[in-house]
């Protein structure tokens, strides 16, 4: 018999799948009229019926960020794969052995010794590894800037290494910071020059770059172009969150996770609504914090998922949340958000308590909810 929202224990996270439906089919739709195919990240979900609902949307191909997903989603079908971490040669044999197997595994590199990393294992060993090149295009992690010497150098010792170059690609996790169209717009036409410049330099030293992967989700929703561009890879759309709320590019009846949560007790002087959900449920992400509406731990919601404006996790304890209202000066707590009532909480950020689950509660316009396992480790 099909669980209940009522019948769940709690903490638990939930998925809304309408909604995360929703959030799929924007971003294909967006990506199909910038004539760019869409690779989305999983990293956000780890959850195999999540990607199989991207994939039937018109994805092509996935992002991983650990190779347990990347066997993970070969053993379910799914062969298209770009481990899009920057490859750390003592994980070379995993690569091989999901190649051997038929698996269409990209890897990534962002140096000369990482490049020759991969040749010297790839001629041990008789295979001709897919590889991309990082770019750096805002300074925000890793790559190599495109004017950086090295990155022809790297592309050649792929190519006359016998490896396959894929091509280029790039992460504008600065996106993050922005908040208003114009700038993330700017920061698109970036991240795409960026990328676009590298492939391009390479190509100029007679060596073939055929693709160029761009991607984050603040930036593939401002694109005013993608022009010279492949493929973009994104993947907090499926859910959204907090801090992509704050950023400015989705609603906040386009959150898909929530956590629910079960009120436990009142510290009435104090003003607080204790529950259990604290940060083992939540994580300590606090995303929110540097931007312009800090939402403490998560935005709380009714147990229908609609917003009550002024409340927030404002602490939390290993398993102990602490609610606080902005004004709650008459306001009864104990008979508004009496014990044994529940709540639903928006994160911060969808992958961080995601991470904290094995599994997901997915509720379906019906009511129905359905079991999803998520992928933990690497």
């Amino acid at each position: 018999m099909p669980a209940s929202l009522a019948s769940l224990d709690t903490p638990v996270a939930l998925i809304d799948v309408p909604r995360m439906q929703r959030n799929i089919q924007r971003m294909q739709q967006r990506m199909d009229a910038l004539g760019v195919r869409l690779r989305p990240h999983i990293k956000t979900s780890k959850c195999l019926p999540v990607v199989q609902a991207q994939i039937q949307a018109g994805a092509s191909g996935i992002t991983v960020s650990t190779l347990k997903e990347a066997q993970h989603c070969f053993a379910n079908g799914i062969q298209d794969i770009f481990y899009a971490v920057a490859m750390a040669p003592g994980k070379l044999p995993q690569a091989l052995a999901l190649r051997r197997k038929g698996c269409q595994l990209s890897l990534l590199v962002d140096s000369l010794a990482a490049a020759q990393a991969v040749v010297d294992f790839g001629g041990h060993h008789d295979e001709r590894f897919a590889v991309w090149i990082e770019i750096d295009c805002d300074g925000h992690r890793s790559g190599l800037r495109v004017e950086d010497p090295s990155l022809v150098d790297i592309a050649r010792t792929l190519s006359d290494g016998g490896m396959h170059l894929c091509g280029v690609m790039t992460h504008a996790g600065s996106s993050y910071e922005l908040d208003t169209p114009q700038a993330l717009q700017a920061l698109a036409e970036q991240e795409r020059h960026a990328c676009v410049s590298a492939a391009q330099r390479i190509r100029e030293a007679g060596l073939a770059c055929p693709q160029v992967s761009i991607g984050s989700t603040p930036t593939a929703l401002s694109a005013q172009h993608l022009e010279g561009v492949t493929e973009v890879r994104a993947g907090v759309y499926v859910f959204f969150d907090l801090v992509m709320h704050n950023v400015g590019v989705c609603a906040a009846d386009e959150l898909a996770l929530s956590v629910l949560t079960t009120v436990i007790g009142h510290q009435k002087d104090k003003g607080w609504i204790i529950t259990d959900a604290g940060w083992m449920a939540m994580s300590r992400d606090r995303g929110t914090q540097r931007q312009r509406r800090d939402f403490g731990y998560g935005q709380v919601c009714n147990e229908a998922g609609d917003w009550i404006d002024g409340a927030r996790l404002t602490g939390a304890n290993q398993e102990h949340g602490i609610i606080t209202l902005e004004q709650p000066a008459n306001v009864d707590i104990t008979t508004r958000f009496p014990v044994g009532s529940r709540l639903r909480i928006l994160p911060n950020h969808a992958c961080a308590t995601g991470a904290q689950f094995a599994q997901y509660s997915a509720c379906e316009a019906s009511g129905e909810i359905q079991t999803w396992s998520r992928l933990h480790g690497w």
